[in-house]
């Protein structure tokens, strides 16, 4: 059990200190709760936060219940047999992942204000969450990362139950992960404080850090 979100993030830090101060790596967080973990990787490990935006695609009238996942490079997870287990039409589905890419649109235009996401290629990421269930939307995440062809894909998480844990580590180069208990029930259940993490506590969390990297960076010597 993890006092709340800060605390998974600094035991996950001291598992992953051989990326500290790493040029080629950054952290890249699914928002909102992998903000806050993340927040706490990058004050430890001296390296850049950023966010990555993939939402998951819900049933109608069990929003819950994954049928796919839309990242923000326009890329589509589809689990073709939810799909037809619930009946949808090419159009219904169409209209599913248009909304869930209009938040998108409207998380990039907040959270980076007009910033591009940064350049992958050749670079480590590590992508962090506060957990995971189903697993759909950070396998989703992943597969989205590796077509920008980054050197190394690292996966972080707090908690998440062995069979997601499984699936997950197919699609990262490394994992690491606190708990895999059995049986699993949410990821909530792990944490005493798992508060609901809003859109401005995304948007200060990723300026402090920045703030944090400023002053980290060494000045270089006057001419």
């Amino acid at each position: 059990m993890f006092r709340n979100r800060d605390e998974a993030g600094r035991i996950l830090a001291d598992k992953l200190s051989h990326y500290r101060n790493d040029p080629t790596a950054l952290i890249l967080a699914l928002p909102r709760g992998g903000v806050v973990v993340a927040y706490q990787l990058s004050l430890a490990l001296h390296l850049p936060l950023d966010v990555f935006m993939t939402r998951k695609i819900g049933a109608p009238g069990n929003p819950e219940y994954a049928i796919g996942a839309v990242a923000e490079t326009g890329s589509r997870s589809l689990n073709q047999e939810a799909v037809n287990s619930v009946g949808l039409s090419q159009h219904e589905l169409d209209q599913l992942i248009h909304v869930q890419e209009k938040e998108i649109a409207r998380r990039k235009d907040l959270y980076r204000q007009g910033r591009s996401l940064p350049q992958l290629t050749g670079r480590t990421a590590l992508l962090v969450d506060d957990g995971v269930a189903t697993g759909a939307t950070f396998i989703a995440s992943a597969l989205a990362i590796r077509s920008l062809q980054p050197r190394c894909l690292v996966g972080v998480l707090p908690v998440g139950p062995p069979s997601t844990i499984r699936e997950v580590r197919a699609h990262v180069d490394e994992l690491v992960v606190l708990m895999t208990p059995n049986p699993f029930y949410a990821v909530g259940n792990f944490f005493t404080d798992f508060t609901q993490v809003e859109d401005r506590d995304v948007i200060q969390y990723l300026n402090l850090a920045e703030e944090a990297m400023l002053e980290h960076t060494p000045s270089s010597p006057a001419s």
